[in-house]
């Protein structure tokens, strides 16, 4: 592989200290662990090589391994997720998040001004919260298989959008040197998550088609009026 190359792959994500699998792409897999999620696309990741959105190590990994085999690669907690910061581990009132109609308990992902983080404990109206990244002091494990190098540049737009909004279908794409026109399907108006996913897009369709300008097309049509020459039922 080589850097701006987009592959698609699949992993299993573990925390080598313990074996326990945090992130699949496999749906059986998921299912089998308990952490199936409905609203998962379990499918190959599309990702941009040497785009450093990963860990560095598997990076790298990835930029060295071989379409259909098999690679392993161990990331140490130091590069990884780093050491855990005593520092954010907070204990915050019960009644900032009775304010937001959140009930906390114990393993709760919460989310505090910008901040997300997970529920430690509960009691005597406090509630204590980690703010570490989850995998903050803990060694890595990846297993996975680069299964496509995606070629033409609707395969590429497509595996862009996958990527940075988590689905492509229902967009079109038109293509040429100095612009990517992003026709966007009515499922985008009513997201909350596309206006950043909208900056992830373009910055990566921008990088790997080389051009300066990205163009979003929404398009609102008028419903058809009724008919009012119609008979009306009695």
């Amino acid at each position: 592989m080589k850097k701006g190359d987009i592959v698609r792959m699949n992993y299993d994500a573990y925390i080598a200290d313990n074996e326990k699998l945090y992130d699949t792409t496999y749906e059986d897999k998921a299912k089998e662990n308990g952490m199936y999620n409905e609203q998962y696309k379990y499918a190959p990741m599309p990702y941009i090589v040497g785009s450093g959105k990963l860990f560095p190590a598997l990076d790298a990994a990835i930029t060295a391994a071989e379409i259909g085999k098999k690679t392993v690669v161990e990331i140490p907690s130091e590069e990884g997720a780093g050491a855990r910061d005593p520092k954010l581990l907070e204990t915050h009132p019960l009644r900032e998040f009775h304010k937001q109609e959140i009930n906390p308990y114990p393993g709760l992902e919460v989310s505090l001004g910008e901040r997300r983080g997970t529920v430690l404990s509960v009691g005597a109206g406090r509630v204590k919260v980690d703010f570490n990244n989850p995998l903050a002091g803990k060694n890595l494990r990846y297993e996975f298989e680069i299964t496509e190098v995606v070629d033409g540049n609707d395969g590429k737009a497509r595996a862009i959008l996958d990527m940075d909004f988590g689905t492509s279908d229902g967009f079109e794409f038109e293509f040429d040197e100095k612009k990517v026109s992003v026709r966007m399907p009515d499922l985008v108006k009513f997201n909350q998550g596309w206006p950043m996913s909208k900056f992830r897009i373009v910055s990566d369709l921008r990088d790997s088609f080389g051009v300066d300008t990205v163009e979003f097309i929404e398009t609102w049509t008028r419903a058809p009026a009724a008919d009012k020459s119609a008979p009306e039922e009695e």
